[in-house]
């Protein structure tokens, strides 16, 4: 079975680190819903940094449902309650990002908002893919 995605780097641009600049692929299209840093039963995970891998994780679960798994992946918009948090704690989120995704990079945007539904909630993510 061949990628379902292929990323776009224009030649002469840096390569980004931990994204993609752009993405094209052929299937259908999953679109989820931004996914927190809760488990199925409600109960948050403490700080940003694991918050952001159950979120990670919840999404890898709804995407399981049509048959999808973290290399079908397009494109990730995240928001955050402190971006100063994010950036303080980005080296922290590697490690996470890699055992959740593995070396999948998607294009993403994460973007400083002020707060989220769920007031417990410190980031919440969405999700489209290509299967």
């Amino acid at each position: 079975m061949s990628d379902p995605l292929t990323i776009l780097q224009p030649a002469d641009w840096p390569r980004p680190k931990g994204y993609a600049n752009g993405m094209v692929g052929t299937g259908r299209v999953a679109v989820l819903a931004g996914q927190i840093g809760w488990d199925k039963d409600g109960n948050f995970a403490d700080g940003l940094v694991a918050q952001t891998g159950q979120a990670l994780r919840n999404i890898l679960t709804v995407l399981a449902e049509a048959g999808g798994n973290a290399t079908n992946i397009a494109r990730l918009t995240w928001y955050v309650t402190d971006i100063a948090a994010y950036r303080r704690d980005a080296s922290a989120l590697g490690p996470v990002w890699r055992e959740v995704m593995g070396r999948n990079f998607p294009t993403m945007s994460v973007i400083g908002v002020s707060a989220l539904v769920e007031e417990k909630a410190l980031v919440e993510i969405e999700a489209i893919a290509i299967l």
